[in-house]
């Protein structure tokens, strides 16, 4: 996965090291990734991060906390705020150089094979969620890019786009990890530009409001809440997958920092980008279709195409982490085949999507949603690791018994943490289909993201410090 200069030859089932000249299909799923093919460096992660993140979707999640009713100062307060969980999604890497595999496959030692697996369930949802977002996005730009030339697409012809753009967007993540990078660092620079060139042209139309937003408090912890969905605390289901090829010995400190920075910086600038397009182009329905009246014909076009590339390279990420989180749920399916289920079912969302005429409504419900189960989850992996000193049993990661089969394949510590912390979240969450009780209290305010993090990480902490713990010290014997 990680580009190296002293890459070595890898096995049949492991992928080319990335940066090599080889263009071959990834074989390897969750399977532990052994210690001669951990290739790569922190810088490298980096970059992976920062070339993922320069994308049109943070200009969206941007436009998105303008279009909830915050002024522009107050986005970008919540901008600054929800970015920092970019922090989370640093620890939520560590256990991929500690365990050698997938973020949940290594999600199986708090929770037990079994109570993992609705968890997985959980993430592979939102994958696919984000997945057929992007498609959407990806339709929305092609129809753009088609009526600049006169053709107006009707139902019939817009569900056979979305199916080619389905299509399309699925042959990276089968060809596997060193190829989407490949791809991400080529778009990186004209990616860059476009959006330095947006930046100047948008200037002139920003209508920079300092007065109070109408929602005040409640309605900026909102934004902060959809921010940080939007951005790290959103990308830490995926952290471990994009880590598990560096070596054991790779420094937590710099692993964290360079995670964090790598992907908050460039999301903190397109995020603010997006707050500024959304006071230009106040009444768009969707963050594509209102941008022919604010932006010229001679870079519309350039910059869409742009987009397109970008956009079938994230979801090229998504796709590719979503189908080993099929694996992780102990579906038996490879992981290419595990890409096309899922690119199946994200094409028939987003039709549905595409035709509700809603798009705005449904990304903000859905990132807030999302919220309710990867915040303390995402708490408690970070507790499990640091309690287990890094730690993993990595015979009962791979295999279907071993030390995390637990009793039943449940470990009642992380089930129930889990479950204290979905409660807690729901209990503070304020979306347009669901308030909770003390957000409506609160008169509205949501603090759903401190909720659950707080509640799973201080309940895991109480429950499995003690196990937890002792299975680090007996997993540290047999290994040594």
């Amino acid at each position: 996965m990680i580009a190296s200069a002293t890459d070595q030859p890898a096995s049949n089932n492991s992928p080319p090291a990335p940066g090599s000249s080889r263009f071959t299909i990834e074989q390897r799923g969750i399977d532990h990734v052994p210690t001669n093919e951990r290739h790569g460096s922190v810088r490298s992660v980096a970059l992976m991060w920062s070339g993922a993140m320069m994308n049109v979707t943070g200009i969206v999640f941007g436009t998105l906390l303008v279009l909830l009713g915050l002024n522009f100062w107050q986005a970008v307060a919540a901008i600054l705020i929800g970015n920092a969980t970019w922090i989370i999604t640093g620890m939520c890497s560590l256990p991929g150089p500690a365990a050698g595999t997938t973020t949940f496959a290594a999600s199986r030692a708090p929770f037990g094979r079994n109570g993992n697996r609705p968890i997985a369930l959980c993430n592979w949802i939102m994958q696919i969620g984000y997945e057929s977002l992007d498609l959407v996005l990806m339709f929305l730009a092609t129809s753009v890019l088609l009526g600049q030339v006169g053709i107006e697409l009707g139902a019939t012809l817009e569900v056979v786009v979305i199916l080619v753009l389905a299509v399309t967007q699925s042959i990276l993540p089968v060809f596997g990890l060193s190829v989407i990078m490949k791809a991400i660092r080529i778009l990186l620079i004209p990616f860059t530009v476009l959006f330095a060139i947006l930046i100047v042209l948008v200037f002139d139309s920003v209508a920079v409001d300092t007065t109070t937003a109408s929602g005040g408090v409640a309605l900026f912890f909102a934004g902060v809440a959809l921010a940080a969905s939007g951005s790290g605390l959103g990308w830490t289901p995926n952290a471990a997958d994009y880590a598990r090829y560096l070596p054991a010995s790779t420094s937590r400190v710099r692993l964290v920092a360079g995670t964090a920075l790598g992907g908050a910086m460039p999301q903190i600038l397109l995020m603010t980008l997006g707050a500024a397009v959304a006071t230009a182009v106040p009444d768009a329905v969707d963050p594509i279709s209102g941008l022919p009246s604010a932006l010229p014909p001679w870079f519309l076009v350039p910059y869409l195409l742009v987009v397109l590339l970008q956009l079938t390279a994230l979801n090229a990420i998504n796709l590719y982490s979503s189908g080993m989180t099929l694996q992780a749920m102990g579906i038996r399916v490879s992981r290419w085949q595990a890409v096309v289920i899922d690119a199946v079912v994200c094409a028939i969302i987003a039709i549905v999507v595409t035709f509700s005429g809603d798009f705005n409504a449904l990304l903000g419900n859905f990132l807030l949603l999302m919220i309710v189960w990867f915040a303390p989850w995402a708490a408690i992996m970070v507790a499990d690791y640091f309690l287990r000193s890094g730690r993993y049993d990595i015979a009962s990661l791979s295999g279907d018994g071993g030390a995390y089969r637990r009793i039943r394949g449940l470990n009642p510590a992380g089930v129930t943490s889990q479950v204290a912390g979905m409660i807690a979240a729901l209990l503070c969450i304020n979306t347009t289909v669901f308030t909770g009780p003390i957000s409506s209290a609160l008169d509205g305010t949501d603090l759903s993201v401190p909720a659950g993090l707080i509640v799973g990480a201080t309940a895991y902490w109480a429950l499995a410090r003690k196990s937890t713990r002792k299975e680090s010290k007996l997993t540290e014997r047999l290994s040594a």
